[in-house]
């Protein structure tokens, strides 16, 4: 039984060696993934709009927003799951886009459906 016990436990410290360059390589590569984070937080901050109390860009021109209005537009009445289940994104994204949209007057939410705006 020794043997056996022996022969993992040499499997294993091999294997660990093994894969000790992978784990080094992960770390630096994570380093320098949270470095290039902080240089895009930094820039963001640096870009955001003085004196409007908002960071980052207009709400309503992401690419999220066009896809929901673009999915309203060609299937009026559809409700936040569906425009989700065709847009391929999960449905709690767009509890904080479509609102958005109403308030912006782009979209307007009628029961549970969204349409476009009445002229």
């Amino acid at each position: 039984m020794s043997d056996f016990l022996d022969d993992k436990k040499n499997e294993i410290k091999s294997r660990l060696e093994e894969l000790k360059g992978y784990v080094e390589e992960h770390n630096k590569l994570q380093a320098a993934l949270d470095a290039l984070d902080g240089v895009n937080l930094a820039s963001a901050r640096a870009s955001s709009s003085a004196g409007t109390g908002r960071r980052g860009r207009p709400r309503g021109t992401g690419t999220r927003a066009q896809e929901a209005i673009e999915a309203v537009t060609k299937e009026p009445g559809l409700t936040a799951g569906e425009i989700a289940d065709r847009m391929g994104i999960n449905q709690n994204y767009l509890y904080r886009v479509l609102p958005a949209l109403e308030q912006d007057g782009k979209l307007e939410k009628r029961g549970r459906g969204w349409y476009l705006p009445e002229a």
